[in-house]
């Protein structure tokens, strides 16, 4: 049986262009969501799921993510000395007990090749990878890693994948699987890349996490680059199928929602639910959201 697993990877090197003018000197996973940057709710996810290293893949540009998960003690010892330690409860997730790691990817050659500079920190151990742009779940209650690593452990595939299932007109947008079986763990016997609709094997979509096994880095090496010159990641999954390795999906539950910050819709949309989610202001939101909504009547 597989130990379990620890480390995770976040790849947060992407130049977020599809979010211009709010992500030209500000990261994409740093632009608050609500109360919090998009990978702080990603990082309280994993530790919420065991998990205890992460390495980010970082790139040019993105030092404030090293910064934000740094421990601030002028800034702890100004808010004291001003009379402002109830805003201090606000910095708790610096204690999170996690190790910080963080490496560069020189060049932004895909998702593939970013998984590839984690080699040497996650050595022959299997790790969990999510991107830093997508929450999944509301303030990390997705439990989703956790049901992953399981399946990984049972069934000691090389692969689990989180699928989550989008609406057929949208498929274009994801990496599409054609499932083996149905239930929430299944076989996964093909991944295509933003197929159209009519050339979809299903309307599952890979929910921006995974736990892999060291022999992803064996595939990578073997995986051609696109036509944009990149190293895609599910397209190393599919050289894994090939010879003959086990890949398992496992579905998000219904009230595990992915918001994929790629776009200012969805980035609106993950702002709105988290907001009125917010146990303080939530329902002050809600009211004044509704007033606005009867105004303009």
């Amino acid at each position: 049986m597989n130990p379990d697993i620890h480390i995770a990877v976040i790849p947060v090197a992407g130049l977020g262009t599809r979010l211009l003018p709010a992500t030209k000197s500000q990261p994409k996973e740093m632009l608050p969501v609500a109360r919090k940057p998009v990978v702080q709710y990603v990082v309280e996810e994993l530790e919420a799921n065991g998990i205890k290293q992460i390495l980010f893949v970082t790139g040019r540009g993105k030092t404030s993510i090293e910064n934000h998960f740094d421990f601030d003690h002028e800034l702890m010892r100004h808010l004291r000395e001003t009379g402002k330690e109830e805003l201090i409860q606000e910095l708790e997730y610096e204690r999170l007990r996690l190790q910080f790691f963080f490496t560069r990817q020189r060049k932004q050659k895909g998702l593939g090749d970013a998984i590839a500079y984690a080699r040497h920190f996650t050595g022959a151990r299997p790790f969990v990878v999510a991107l830093g742009d997508s929450i999944v779940g509301l303030h990390a209650s997705s439990r989703v890693v956790q049901r992953m690593v399981r399946a990984f452990r049972e069934n000691n595939p090389a692969c689990v994948i989180a699928l989550e299932e989008v609406p057929p007109e949208s498929v274009s947008q994801y990496g599409i699987v054609k499932p083996g079986g149905e239930g929430e763990v299944f076989p996964i016997l093909d991944l295509v890349e933003k197929p159209s609709p009519q050339e979809a094997p299903s309307a599952l979509a890979i929910a921006a996490r995974y736990v892999l096994s060291p022999s992803i880095y064996e595939a990578l090496e073997e995986t051609p680059t696109d036509r944009r010159g990149e190293i895609q990641l599910t397209d190393a999954i599919r050289i894994l199928l090939r010879q003959g390795e086990k890949v398992l999906g496992v579905r998000l539950s219904s009230q595990e929602r992915r918001y994929d910050i790629g776009n200012f819709q969805s980035y609106f949309d993950a702002f709105v639910d988290f907001a009125l989610s917010d146990p303080q202001l939530g329902s002050q939101l809600r009211e004044r959201l509704e007033e606005r909504f009867r105004e303009d009547r």
